[in-house]
């Protein structure tokens, strides 16, 4: 029988719900009035909004539009050759790379294709036989691992002999002396002295075609005209037939050393008279101007052809190597010169996307866990104010505050092994989400072995390919789960009711949502 508590907490819940309705079916009323706007917003939105809109959007990590719910890019598998499309976990949102996976698990697999995400048709092919032509061939799909808001994603990481490519003359990418914009977000880890690691505008001929032809982003250590200072990576124009620091041959002083882990690079050229360069930290802080000024001469205006290039210089790849190595999470390319305002909302909006090498449960951290099964995505982990019991239940922001800090949790280094984690209740200080007869409970550390063991879980991938998943330290077989609104450590079947395999793996599986306190 569903003890009383649960019953309270599905009417409860049901309340939330019907609450929530409304309140949506309101929102939708004054939209439709004109006095309000989503407040959703990715870089090609922003870009749309400035009055530039994408041209070409590509990204192995996240959508770059927050209505896009298409495929990101293309896999294919060594062992039979088989293709597949890895889109996302949600409209607008991250990329689903449990279904790569899946797809790739006991074999390798290579990108073959980045997905031109505005529909205009500029979708990026690998550089060899099989792709586009040529000698170079496909990146390897699993080489970098990474996390964007708390969720696992896979990098485009090139090394020489790894090109892309695309030719759409209806695309809509800027030609002649036409203003455009380009932005990517890259590592400065990964980066070498070859030419070129390149973003942006190219030759439809694969040749050099002379000064002007090209307009795209590089970043490297190369450093093309001499006197170069610092090290580098920088954040340079490739105009063809040289990497302008600068609007000249002579070296930029301006120049940055880009070497976060995490880098965004900007272009922007009028074709005529002027160009700007900006470098930052992808995870954090603003844009640094890097030059805004005229043209070199020699290459104003501009005699763009409206290809486009990632990972070589436009004189590549038919008969020969690319030679650079740099990495590529996301990009894109829009029509028109975008304003200073523009382009700091775009890298906020980048900071704000969460670009991590970490699991997002750092000791130290605030976390809520939010359910991901279809009945309960509303519905957060939390312990319950009459007992010592711990649930789920629904929060919002018009939630109380006790009800926010009861679905909030302090991530500590795991009280039986380091290696794993604890989590302390936020407005409980000293108690612990701990199993006891299976069952998860809020209690007092008492400092024994026991507890300890108890109190501690191993974060893994999602058991259902969607967020992660808890693992108990003594009992390796059992995750942390919701069942029929209580919290358990069960395993995949099993004696106790808990154990169900029905919607196990979703029921194991919790997104890591900004704290609710």
């Amino acid at each position: 029988m569903v003890p009383e508590l649960l019953i309270f907490r599905k009417l409860r819940r049901g309340v939330v719900v019907c609450l929530a309705a409304v309140a949506l079916a309101l929102t939708g009323l004054v939209a439709f009035t004109g006095a309000s706007q989503a407040a959703a917003q990715e870089p090609c939105d922003i870009y749309a909004a400035g009055g530039t809109p994408c041209v070409a959007a590509h990204s192995t990590t996240r959508a770059l539009f927050a209505s896009y719910n298409g495929p990101l890019y293309q896999v294919q598998r060594a062992s039979d050759n088989a293709l597949r499309d890895i889109g996302l976990l949600s409209a607008g949102g991250v990329a689903d790379a449990a279904a790569q996976d899946s797809f790739c698990a006991g074999t390798t697999c290579t990108i073959t294709r980045l997905y031109d995400q505005t529909g205009g048709g500029n979708t990026l092919v690998y550089q060899g036989p099989g792709g586009t032509g040529g000698a170079d061939t496909a990146a390897t799909a699993t080489t970098e691992a990474i996390t964007v808001g708390g969720q696992k994603v896979y990098a485009l990481y090139i090394n020489p002999g790894n090109s892309y490519f695309a030719y759409n003359s209806a695309g809509g990418v800027a030609t002649g002396s036409s203003p455009e914009g380009e932005y990517m977000v890259t590592s400065g880890t990964h980066v070498n002295n070859g030419c070129c690691f390149d973003y942006g505008n190219t030759e439809t001929d694969h040749k050099a075609d002379g000064n002007g032809a090209m307009d795209a982003i590089n970043f490297g250590t190369e450093c093309w005209f001499g006197g170069c200072s610092g090290t580098g990576p920088w954040v340079q124009a490739d105009l063809e037939n040289g990497l302008f620091s600068g609007g000249s041959k002579t070296w930029n002083p301006n120049q940055v050393s880009q070497t976060s882990r995490f880098v965004t690079a900007m272009l922007k050229n009028n074709g005529t008279t002027q160009m700007a360069l900006k470098g930052a930290n992808a995870q954090s802080g603003s844009l640094t101007q890097l030059y805004s000024g005229a043209l070199p001469s020699g290459w104003n205006p501009m005699h763009k052809q409206g290809a486009i290039i990632l990972g070589s210089g436009g004189d590549c790849c038919q008969t020969n190597h690319n030679a650079s190595a740099g990495t590529f999470y996301e990009g894109a390319m829009v029509r028109g010169y975008p304003s200073e305002a523009t382009d700091a909302a775009v890298q906020a909006n980048i900071a704000a996307a969460g670009y991590s090498t970490s699991t997002p449960f750092t000791p130290g951290a605030k976390v809520s866990l939010q359910a991901t099964t279809s009945c309960c995505t509303g519905d957060y982990l939390q312990h319950d104010t009459g007992d010592d019991k711990v649930v789920i239940a629904p929060v919002t922001s018009s939630s109380s505050a006790t009800d926010k800090g009861d679905a909030t949790w302090i991530v500590r280094a795991g009280l039986a092994n380091s290696d794993c984690v604890s989590f302390e209740s936020a407005n409980a200080s000293g108690k612990y989400l701990r199993h006891y007869a299976f069952q998860l409970h809020l209690q007092p550390n008492d400092g024994s072995s026991q507890f300890a063991a108890d109190a501690t879980f191993c974060s893994k991938a999602g058991n259902s390919g969607t967020g992660y998943s808890l693992q108990s330290f003594n009992y390796p077989a059992k995750y942390i789960r919701h069942y029929r609104f209580t919290g358990y450590v069960a395993s995949n079947g099993g004696a106790n009711a808990w154990d169900t395999t029905s919607s196990w793996a979703q029921d194991t599986s919790w997104l890591v949502a900004a704290p609710w306190s």
